[in-house]
């Protein structure tokens, strides 16, 4: 199973994210991840850290598509590819309810049609594919100027087993966000896996995002857990995804110990997380992306660039 790390602030000057690119370069870290981002656009950051010499492997997970035709979508993702030169994985969900109306005006009637049409569009274009579709949400007839780029591959964020399926079909990648490794194991993987065998494909790599910290003196495993999810917790499509997890949240702090206790937030030592990370990969996922946002809300970004590099060393 492969480590990574997601930037764990909202970077209003780039030279913020340096530290933690710079992670990957040093460290065994697989990937630098990003989530969307409502300061500078994250393909925008990738490609400034391209140009001081800081080229590794990126991955945005995920960005909301109602922000983005498909074709600006693929544009955006081989052009971080251009510009790094390293592997990119663009990942891409529909956003929340509320979301989707403040942007677009309504909601997608069928998030699992406008999903499915816009990750079959994107990851047709950057294939190099002309694609003339004339789908519900996205119809689209276009291709892009052909030229070699290094590897985009194109993930579906997954919170629910149909999403899972649908991205085992069509996409590269499934990438999951709040989501306990027993709820991997026995819903989302297998889920996924189902999906490409319907497809007649190789299994789809799973992604997982986790939040974690490590346990220091003066620190509070529930303050830096609710620090990390509260947001999260308190919006309704996370609350029912986690209910289908067997962890009922209404929002409040006291949520945290649950997901501490699900083993979705590891927190103690580095060899503590170490082996709770283990249990993803006995679940079937092939890549864990490391989440310390809480530590750099509480703690600074100083703090959360220690827990990341020594949780590294220790994997």
């Amino acid at each position: 199973m492969r480590h990574s790390i997601v930037l764990p602030i909202t970077a209003v000057r780039p030279e913020q994210a340096v530290p933690f690119a710079n992670l990957v370069r040093w460290t065994r870290a697989a990937r630098f991840w990003q989530g969307q981002s409502q300061v500078i656009d994250n393909h925008q950051l990738v490609s400034w850290l391209a140009g001081i010499g800081i080229r590794v492997p990126s991955g945005f997970g995920v960005n909301l598509t109602p922000l983005r035709s498909p074709y600006h979508a693929a544009m955006e993702a081989r052009s971080t590819a251009l510009t790094t030169g390293q592997q990119v994985l663009a990942a891409y969900g529909p956003g929340a309810v509320d979301y989707q109306r403040g942007i677009l005006g309504q909601p997608y009637r069928s998030p699992l049609t406008a999903v499915r049409e816009y990750v079959t569009t994107v990851r047709a274009l950057v294939n190099g594919e002309f694609v003339e579709s004339g789908g519900a949400y996205y119809p689209t007839t276009a291709r892009m100027v052909p030229i070699r780029s290094a590897d985009v591959r194109i993930g579906l964020g997954v919170l629910r087993p149909r999403m899972a399926e649908l991205a085992g079909e069509i996409a590269d990648d499934a990438v999951a966000w709040l989501c306990p490794p027993d709820h991997l194991r026995d819903v989302l993987v297998p889920a996924v896996r189902k999906g490409s065998a319907a497809a007649g494909r190789e299994p789809v790599p799973v992604t997982a995002i986790v939040p974690c910290a490590l346990a220091r003196d003066g620190r509070d495993a529930e303050e830096l857990a609710f620090a990390t999810c509260g947001m999260h917790l308190q919006a309704p499509h996370y609350q029912d995804t986690l209910r289908q997890a067997g962890i009922r949240v209404t929002g409040e702090r006291s949520d945290a110990r649950k997901l501490i206790d699900a083993g979705l937030f590891p927190y103690g030592t580095a060899r503590d997380v170490r082996d709770a990370l283990r249990r993803f990969a006995d679940a079937g996922v092939a890549e864990v992306v490391l989440n310390v946002v809480g530590v750099a809300a509480t703690l600074g970004a100083r703090a959360a660039a220690q827990d990341l590099e020594d949780i590294l060393s220790e994997v």
